[in-house]
C-alpha cells in the first residue's frame, strides 16, 4: 500500500472519520520546498481579488446554561457580546497564530449567533480584497468565538467534579468561499 504524502495515511482515498476523499497522492504541497522545508507561498504576482469566506461551528451546552445566556444571567457578563469581540479580534490576528497565513486587509467581519435549546451555533463571515483567501480567518473567528463562549459559561457547565461532561465544540467548517476578480477602476 502506498502512503499519501498529504495526510500520512494509507492512500486508499477514504477517511475513517467522515468518508471524505483524501487528496490525490501526487498533489503538490505549496507550503514546502523540494527538501520538505516549510515556506510561505509567494502571492506577490497574483491579482487582487474580492474574497469572502464563511465558517460555522457549534458549542454544546446544558439547557440551563442556554437559558442563562438567553436571560443574560451569566456572572461574567454578556456571553454573546464578549464572544463577538473575541471572534473579530481573532480574525484580525489570524496571521499571528497560523504560521503560514499572510497578513491580509480585512474589509468586513460579520458574526451571527443562533442560540438553540442545547447549543450555540456561531457563523463568521470574513471579507477582504487581496491576493489570498480569508477562510483561515473565518475559521479562527469561529473557534475563538466558541472558546470565548466556553470561558464565559464554564462555571455553569462544570459538574460536581469540576469536569465538562456535556460541553463540546464541534463541527467547525468552512461553509463557503467566494472569489471575484476586480474590474479596472474598482
Amino acid at each position: 500500500m502506498t502512503e499519501d504524502r498529504t495526510s500520512k495515511r494509507p492512500a486508499d482515498h477514504s477517511d475513517p472519520v467522515d468518508g471524505d476523499e483524501i487528496e490525490e497522492e501526487n498533489a503538490e504541497l505549496t507550503h514546502t520546498d523540494e527538501q520538505g522545508n516549510v515556506q510561505m507561498v509567494d502571492v506577490g504576482s497574483k491579482p487582487d481579488t474580492s474574497r469572502r469566506a464563511e465558517a460555522r461551528g457549534k458549542i454544546r451546552l446544558s439547557e440551563s446554561t442556554i437559558e442563562a445566556i438567553r436571560g443574560d444571567e451569566i456572572e461574567k457578563g454578556d456571553v454573546l457580546a464578549t464572544a463577538r469581540v473575541g471572534a473579530v479580534q481573532a480574525v484580525k490576528h489570524t496571521w499571528e497564530t497560523i504560521p503560514m497565513c499572510h497578513q491580509i486587509p480585512i474589509t468586513n467581519v460579520d458574526t451571527e449567533f443562533d442560540v438553540r435549546d442545547d447549543r450555540v451555533v456561531l457563523t463568521v463571515a470574513v471579507e477582504t480584497t487581496g491576493k489570498t483567501g480569508c477562510e483561515m480567518e473565518a475559521l479562527e473567528g469561529v473557534t475563538t468565538g466558541l472558546n470565548v463562549v466556553w470561558d464565559m459559561v464554564k462555571a455553569a457547565e462544570k459538574d460536581d467534579d469540576g469536569q465538562y461532561p456535556g460541553t463540546s465544540i464541534r463541527d467547525v467548517e468552512v461553509v463557503s468561499k467566494e472569489k471575484r476578480t476586480l474590474e479596472s477602476g474598482e
